[in-house]
């Protein structure tokens, strides 16, 4: 597992292009065969991507974790990227077409990914510390909380399909769901906010292979950019913006975890104060 710090607003500053796709970029979670997991000191949080190839990949606890299984303090947001994916959490099946998202509770003992079909299944996932027990529930495309948002005229018309939140699959810490643009749509999250109380990551997903998403980050008076291509993930900690437009139409699943779980709860910064 990998493990990246946090770092401040005045280091970010500084930064050149390669360091800041260093600290904030995961170009490479999903690689046949493996699970790959990342872990940043923002709000302790784990991102990793599943591809199972010749069977199932079993959830190990990285030693890092200093815990006896995986999920013994932790909580996991599971999507499913491509392929129609089979997740076993304690003896529990649980088969999920492409776009399905899987809450797994804390004190699961065993987690194991595995495809259905030819089309390889890739999992993305996104773990939390949790300080309590929920029950492990599956949510499939379309059956979440479904939000329209934006126009056309400014090129930001998007359906936002939210599955684990306060007031659908309930979790400790971890919020998360879907947005997907609307052919002719660029921007998504502008205009830009923060929010404070927790951290955030994105997956962006839907790019052709010489497609690519500007992403916009850093404190609102001293931005930063990152060229982000398809099925790459950004860490975003909980002071920065997190923001992007792209040469074409894209998706990408967001994440949250932190103090608050409250989707709303943003400081919302006008375009006209952005520098």
């Amino acid at each position: 597992m990998e493990n990246r710090h946090t770092v401040s607003k005045r280091e970010v500053a500084s930064m050149n292009t390669q360091e800041l796709r260093d600290n904030f970029l995961v170009p490479d979670l999903f690689a046949p065969g493996e699970v790959r997991l990342v872990h940043t000191h923002e709000d302790r949080v784990v991102i990793g991507g599943a591809s199972p190839v010749d069977g199932p990949l079993t959830l190990e606890a990285p030693s890092e974790l200093r815990a006896e299984y995986f999920l013994q303090r932790r909580e996991l947001g599971v999507f499913v990227v491509s392929g129609t994916g089979r997740v076993t959490a304690d003896g529990e099946f649980f088969e999920l077409p492409a776009r399905s998202c899987l809450y797994i509770g804390r004190g699961t003992r065993e987690v194991t990914f595995d495809g259905i079909g030819e089309v390889p299944a890739r999992f993305y996932l996104f773990s939390a510390v949790a300080h309590a027990t929920h029950p492990t529930r599956a949510v499939f495309p379309g059956d979440g909380d479904i939000r329209e948002l934006g126009d056309q005229e400014h090129a930001n018309r998007r359906t936002l399909n939210r599955y684990i939140h306060a007031d659908g699959i309930q979790s400790c810490q971890i919020a998360m769901g879907h947005t997907v643009l609307h052919s002719g749509s660029i921007w998504n999250t502008m205009p830009a906010h923060t929010h404070d109380r927790r951290m955030e990551a994105y997956l962006y997903l839907d790019l052709a292979h010489d497609a690519r998403v500007i992403h916009l980050m850093g404190d609102p008076s001293e931005t930063r950019h990152m060229i982000v291509a398809d099925q790459q993930a950004i860490i975003s900690p909980s002071w920065s913006i997190h923001s992007g437009v792209g040469t074409q139409a894209y998706s990408f699943v967001w994440a949250m975890a932190g103090e608050n779980q409250d989707f709303d709860d943003m400081d919302h910064q006008p375009i006209d104060t952005l520098l």
